[in-house]
């Protein structure tokens, strides 16, 4: 969510921490030393006193309505039970308050997205306070699966595991494992299409005190999530197999707590047999995640930039832990709601790639394994064929297809109705070394409306190629092509001109009029299609002949 500028005059980054019991009194003490710290809001009176008297000249109060009313307060950290949680949000936003609330956003998937409208509507910052996306190893994590280091993800799980602390107000679930869901939903970018999961009710028969969840990603990776209070010993561990390396972040280890293991698989007379290496430590910035996590929220409260687990990332979330619920009542798998994308206008094959940042017209379709890069624009009607890569920040018009196993690279511009026949080649650098960068050398290729380009022809960097122009198969085009002529040979030259229609002209003197009905004129310029009016001006008795016969 994208909050808009604050209406107030000055920033004041000026923060109420509502509920300050078992958590917090760890955001007390972290805005606190941020300097932010203006207000503790709590209905146990020990709690006020105790916290008054530790942090002197700031106030502590019993009504959250008197925070609300404070115009002073710019905004609030609410840590209560997750129940108040949808309640508190809503009346702060009201009241003009940038808000940050401890996970879940609330305990109904339909009040956190309007949650999440309402924070849009007012103009506020809503953030989540999903805390493993300021740890220094989930971020270093991301940044390796990004990367390719870890090659194809095929399977990631957790254990989120302690003796404690027992909840009434909420299972197992609700209480350890939405760190857990908003990690994997970051780390693998993309929603879960099916989940089940299983608990067990030991302590309460209504409460669930273990439950292990699976989701299934349309990406093919799998993910299981196990969280216990009733275990003998604390563990937190995130595991992430890669088919090049697996990642273990270990949150109980005092130093080591990313791990890298180059692991490999071979196959032997058909049986896979494992190669084990040596763990490899991952350096990580010294910070604790909490004092980070305030810090973001303060400097979003200043920015007013997007916060890192803004109140969708929250949604998201939530939609999940709602599955995993009602698997975990129903006992069977259970498919997750993701919203629906707005219908596209056009159409890429399953198996293409579609960058962020481009431009596709109404009506183009796109098919197997084309790629389309960033900052690319591709007009209307287009057809891309197999094996297709287009930029990154090409240009392609109206009308163009584009056959099987062409590269439109970066510095080409097609115009509209432009045919690429299979396998030809455009260049963009003239002179190129693979030790010498020259991408900054590039020679722009202009393809102009209606030309052919034949199949295997090469078009060298840094020339133009003529309206209607047709270059023939296997042609290499060094220089620049006129209008309407045909092409053809190694280095290409002129072996006649082309109707629009895509025909042979036949010349008399020089006039040409094609069986299509479309008549041309040479000159010094070179060929030029002639208006109707200004043929029949030109040439009545030849008109008056064809209109005869």
């Amino acid at each position: 969510m994208m909050a808009t500028q604050s209406n107030s005059p000055a920033i004041r980054q000026s923060i109420a921490v509502i509920g300050s019991g078992y958590w917090g009194k760890n955001l007390v003490r972290n805005f606190a030393e941020l300097g932010a710290l203006a207000a503790i809001c709590d209905t146990d009176k020990a709690t006020r006193e105790a916290l008054a008297a530790q942090y002197p000249g700031c106030r502590a109060v019993a009504d959250f309505a008197e925070v609300l009313q404070d115009d002073s307060i710019q905004a609030v950290s609410i840590a209560t039970p997750a129940e108040t949680h949808g309640t508190l949000v809503r009346q702060a936003l009201l009241a003009g308050k940038d808000v940050l609330v401890e996970k879940p956003l609330c305990l109904i998937e339909d009040e956190a997205r309007s949650l999440v409208a309402l924070a849009k509507q007012q103009g506020r910052l809503l953030m989540v306070g999903h805390l493993l996306w300021y740890h220094p190893a989930i971020l270093k994590l991301k940044e390796l699966i990004d990367s390719g280091e870890l090659g194809r993800i095929q399977y990631v799980y957790s254990n989120r595991l302690n003796l404690g602390k027992i909840r009434r107000e909420e299972n197992i679930l609700w209480s350890f494992a939405p760190h857990d869901v908003s990690v994997i939903l970051g780390l693998l970018g993309e929603m879960p299409d099916a989940v089940s999961a299983q608990g067990g009710n030991y302590l309460h028969q209504q409460i669930a005190d273990i439950t292990v969840t699976m989701l299934a990603f349309p990406s093919g990776v799998k993910s299981h999530i196990f969280v216990s209070w009733l275990h003998p010993f604390k563990e937190q561990k995130l595991i992430v197999v890669g088919d090049r390396k697996m990642a273990v972040f270990d949150d109980m280890e005092k130093k080591d707590k990313l791990l890298l293991y180059p692991h490999s698989i071979q196959w032997k007379g058909q049986i896979p047999v494992a190669n084990r290496a040596e763990a490899q430590p991952v350096e990580l910035d010294k910070a604790e995640p909490l004092r980070e996590e305030c810090a973001h929220f303060l400097d979003c409260l200043k920015t007013r930039r997007r916060p890192r687990t803004d109140g969708e990332e929250g949604v998201r979330v939530l939609s999940v832990l709602q599955r995993c619920q009602e698997a975990l009542e129903r006992k069977e798998p259970k498919p997750v709601r993701t919203p629906s994308p707005a219908p596209r206008p056009w159409f890429a094959h399953g198996s293409a790639f579609i960058d962020d940042g481009v431009e596709i017209g109404e009506g183009t379709s796109i098919w197997h394994v084309s790629h389309v890069l960033k900052g690319s624009k591709i007009g209307r009607s287009c057809k891309i064929g197999q094996n297709v890569v287009i930029g990154p920040n090409a240009v392609v018009g109206n009308g163009v297809k584009v056959q099987n196993n062409v590269s439109v690279y970066e510095g080409v511009t097609l115009e509209d109705h432009v045919f690429c026949g299979p396998s030809m080649v455009f260049t963009n650098v003239f002179n190129p070394r693979s030790e010498i960068p020259r991408m900054s050398e590039l020679k722009p290729t202009l393809v102009k409306r209606g030309a052919t380009l034949g199949a295997n022809c090469t078009i060298v960097c840094g020339t133009t190629i003529g309206r209607y122009a047709f270059v023939g198969a296997g042609a290499v085009v060094t220089k620049d092509v006129p209008d309407y002529a045909c092409v053809m040979g190694s280095p290409a030259r002129v072996s006649g001109w082309m109707c629009e229609c895509g025909a042979k002209l036949i010349w008399q003197a020089e006039t040409s009029r094609c069986s299509c009905g479309a008549h041309y004129g040479k000159s010094t310029a070179g060929v030029s299609r002639v208006p109707e009016r200004a043929a029949v001006e030109e040439q009545p008795a030849a008109l008056a002949s064809v209109l005869e016969g």
